[in-house]
């Protein structure tokens, strides 16, 4: 049975710029989106709200991706402070209370899981949209698209950038907040999707410079 690497299982052939190449050439940009308390809103707060996302739904000539990411969330760092705080306290009474607390926290962590929800939008633009040409996709399989040469690339990321400010225009109108993440930002989310229990205690490798990814 022949070598198989990771990589030949996944989607993408590089990210640079904050962007992932695709290896049918097409190009994705991931925006993390903040949240509001919907439930908190008052009636006609909710309508509005409601009424802008729609307008901005409407408003797409494209398709985007929103993914809901869920995850423990890491409380080691906090309780190994209360430990540190807990050691060096000279005061027996503030001592024992640190150390109360503490438990109290280790219990509430042993009972239930605290979850923590990230929001992103993914952006994506294609080759065939700055060519003119066919659209990489199931239907246009053996189709050609073109090389992305670097004028190409270059030339894509430009209008990628621009649906990104168009929707953080869109979400702003909603009352949300966006920023486009980096190249070291993106390969550290789609490591925590691969390893989801390493990611939840805070362990992420150390990753290349991005001048060489």
């Amino acid at each position: 049975m022949p070598d198989v690497a990771t990589q030949d299982f996944l989607q993408f052939d590089q990210i640079r710029d904050g962007i992932i190449i695709l290896k049918n050439k097409g190009l994705r940009a991931i925006l993390m989106v903040s949240s509001i308390n919907f439930s908190l809103k008052s009636e006609e707060e909710q309508e509005a709200i409601l009424y802008q996302f729609q307008n901005f739904l409407n408003s797409l000539d494209f398709s985007c991706q929103i993914i809901i990411h869920s995850k423990r969330l890491n409380f080691i760092g906090y309780l190994d402070k209360l430990k540190e705080l807990e050691k060096n306290e000279k005061n027996d009474l503030l001592k024992i209370q640190i150390r109360e607390y503490r438990k109290f926290i280790e219990e509430i962590l042993s009972q239930s899981q605290i979850m923590q929800k990230s929001f992103y939008i993914v952006v994506p633009f294609t080759l065939g949209e700055v060519e003119g040409g066919v659209e990489p996709g199931p239907k246009n399989v053996g189709k050609s698209i073109g090389s992305l040469t670097e004028e190409k690339f270059q030339r894509c990321k430009t209008q990628l950038w621009q649906r990104l400010e168009f929707i953080a225009l869109g979400l702003r109108r909603c009352g949300l907040q966006s920023i486009s993440l980096n190249t070291i930002e993106i390969i550290e989310l789609l490591w925590s999707f691969y390893n989801p229990k390493e990611a939840e205690k805070g362990y992420y490798p150390e990753f290349p410079a991005e001048s060489s990814l």
